[in-house]
């Protein structure tokens, strides 16, 4: 099975290269990856000048530049579609490293044939599982990360995670032909942050399968594109907003039945999780996104330059 690997970039040349410096022990070689730079031009010629054409295997690496800040969906998109003869294509965030196995063990649950897209066991750099695979919680507008938290040397129960979840991380993701046949590509009104959420639970009434490979395993170096990580005060304006419009735009698209009961839901957790550790300026920037989701608003912030030379 030959898979095209989809990494998006925003000036960080050096997460790509240890990412891409670990896939060079993939025991599966029968890839290449196409790299989209969100960053602008400079960006884009320091990504080049830092990167091989090829790999040590042989694998071509290709860097296609974004017309502008098209965010992490149209980065994916645009990656996709530059490899439309793949017969799968691996999401994989800048800030991953996979295990030797970690692709190989994707493709053979994939090429078993009961499922359509294979999620693995994404782990932090403490050796805590980050996610096994995702469960959208409707009523609470939230994600739940199956596995949070437990030792990354311990597999999965794939019956249990292939029972329960509703999405796969879009930091590591293996969607074959059928899944992007049906239910197309990822929406770029989210910008960033749900939109893998969506998209695979857009795929689930259409009669697409999620799979989990137990004995993959990607290392996630999360947060260090937005900062996402940094301590609850210190989160920057970016990830804070588009998580909360996102999660509302979601139950719109999705479920719009359930707003009014969404709605009011995601307040009260906007207030427990920023108001209790007194993040004030963190608290505006996340009722700023509730109601841009309210009033449904998307695509790119506005503070956030279409170009480099945007400001």
């Amino acid at each position: 099975m030959h898979v095209a690997i989809a990494i998006v970039g925003f000036r960080n040349a050096g997460d790509i290269v240890a990412c891409l410096h670990a896939l060079e022990s993939s025991e599966h070689t029968d890839f290449e990856v196409v790299i989209c730079e969100n960053g602008g031009a400079a960006a884009f010629d320091a990504l080049q000048a830092a990167l091989p054409a090829r790999l040590g295997g042989g694998q071509p690496v290709r860097i296609i530049m974004a017309e502008g800040n098209v965010g992490y969906a149209g980065g994916v998109n645009r990656a996709m579609a530059a490899a439309p003869d793949a017969d799968a294509w691996w999401v994989l965030n800048p800030d991953t490293e996979a295990e030797p196995g970690a692709l190989g063990a994707c493709v053979r649950r994939l090429q078993q044939g009961d499922c359509e897209a294979v999620g693995c066991t994404i782990y932090l750099d403490d050796g805590s599982v980050q996610s096994d695979g995702g469960h959208w919680q409707w009523m609470l507008g939230r994600a739940e990360s199956l596995g949070r938290g437990r030792p990354a040397a311990e597999a999965g129960f794939r019956p249990a995670i292939e029972g329960r979840q509703n999405f796969i991380s879009g930091a590591c993701a293996l969607v074959g032909r059928e899944f992007l046949r049906v239910v197309g590509p990822m929406r770029e009104d989210y910008f960033l942050y749900c939109e893998e959420v969506e998209w695979f639970l857009r795929g689930e009434p259409l009669g697409m399968r999620l799979g989990f490979a137990p004995d993959a395993r990607v290392r996630h170096h999360a947060g260090s594109t937005t900062g996402s990580a940094a301590a609850f005060r210190e989160m920057p304006r970016t990830p804070v907003y588009l998580n909360e419009r996102n999660r509302i735009l979601l139950t719109r698209d999705r479920r719009p039945a359930l707003l009014w009961i969404v709605t009011p839901a995601a307040a009260l957790v906007i207030l427990a999780r920023y108001g209790r550790r007194r993040a004030w300026a963190q608290l505006g920037y996340a009722f700023s996104g509730w109601f841009a989701g309210i009033r449904g608003r998307r695509g790119r912030p506005s503070w956030i330059p279409l170009t480099a030379s945007g400001g």
